[in-house]
């Protein structure tokens, strides 16, 4: 792990409020404004795109037509019970990629690398209250503790995280194809990462680390696989317990109307904007108004819910494809005592 970017940390219980913008971010992938059409095979991606209202009815009605047609109820339950199944086959089958160079994260999300940090150790008083909620457990001695749900973005925020830092990452997931994955990568190494499984709609399962324990929960990619009524609210309210006062949650998902929802067949659909894969994972389509009610009857602020509408551009083809997606931010409220 030598060599790679350090991950410094403050020593406070309570995280400082990080400067964010009202809009999206600046970010390289974020500057490409198409502005002539004739240029619009110059990109493979252009930010920012305006949908006018004819596209956003006749994505409606596509979303419409092709949820008309539902997977039986008797069916539905195999999909939720089995999921984790579903998910081995689907990292035994693309394992090559898994490791992906996820770079936008970042610049999306810098909090994962906060610049105004020093690598100090955790003060005492918070590590004394960290070890009366459990007599040890990994990373407990760290300054700043990610917890990154799912693994996929696991390599780029790994590999920042070196010996000599206080920093100490956490990624977990159901399936144990993922985590086997994980652990048998050349750079994992326990003294600053601890992979386990587990699933996170499990909120009577313990975690190994305490409550309010944690600075970063990232979740991309994460919410959209699980029922969006049944579940996924415990599941967030569940993990909010675990980051401490000013902890932040990242998140990005899928947005409704994206590309990938209107490309299912009849008869793929679970219940409104959520379906099933052909692989038999299960995927859902968030609104910007959705991500907030999630994140806030957790009991967290908001820092930012944007909606990423893209064009995505095939230039061998001369194809375009609208893409969205939605990015946020939460915290957890410092309590200002007396």
């Amino acid at each position: 792990m030598r060599g790679f970017l350090k991950l410094a940390v403050r020593a406070v219980s309570c995280i400082p409020r990080r400067p964010f913008s009202g809009g999206r971010p600046p970010a390289p992938l974020g500057g490409r404004i198409l502005t002539d059409p004739e240029d619009i095979f110059q990109h493979n991606m252009w930010d920012h795109v305006q949908w006018t209202e004819e596209e956003t009815e006749k994505a409606r009605q596509k979303a419409e037509e092709n949820s008309k047609e539902k997977i039986p109820v008797e069916e539905q339950s195999k999909y939720d019970r089995e999921a984790h199944k579903y998910w081995d086959r689907f990292y035994e089958m693309h394992q090559r990629k898994f490791f992906r160079n996820r770079t936008w994260l970042f610049t999306e999300f810098p909090e994962l690398l906060p610049p105004d940090t020093t690598g100090l150790c955790l003060p005492e008083q918070e590590q004394d209250t960290l070890t009366s909620h459990m007599n040890t457990f990994p990373g407990q001695h760290a300054a700043f503790r990610i917890l990154e749900l799912l693994g996929v973005a696991c390599k780029q925020v790994y590999l920042c995280i070196s010996r000599g830092s206080k920093a100490f990452l956490y990624c977990c997931d159901f399936s144990s194809q993922a985590i086997e994955l994980i652990q048998e990568h050349p750079d994992y190494d326990p003294a600053v990462c601890h992979a386990f499984v587990r699933d996170i709609c499990d909120t009577a399962s313990p975690f190994p680390f305490p409550p309010e324990s944690l600075d970063i929960i990232l979740v991309v990619f994460v919410l959209s696989a699980i029922h969006p009524v049944r579940r996924a609210q415990d599941a967030v309210r569940a993990l909010a317990g675990f980051l401490k006062q000013g902890g932040i949650v990242l998140f990005r998902d899928y947005g409704r109307y994206d590309l990938a929802q209107l490309r299912f067949k009849k008869g793929q659909c679970l219940s409104e904007n959520f379906y099933k894969r052909q692989d038999g994972t299960c995927v859902y389509f968030f609104t910007k108004d959705e991500v907030h009610h999630l994140f806030s009857n957790a009991g967290l602020e908001e820092l930012q819910n944007l909606e990423d509408r893209r064009l995505q551009v095939n230039r061998g083809k001369k194809v375009v494809m609208h893409r969205v997606w939605t990015q946020s931010k939460y915290r957890k409220p410092c309590l200002i005592s007396d």
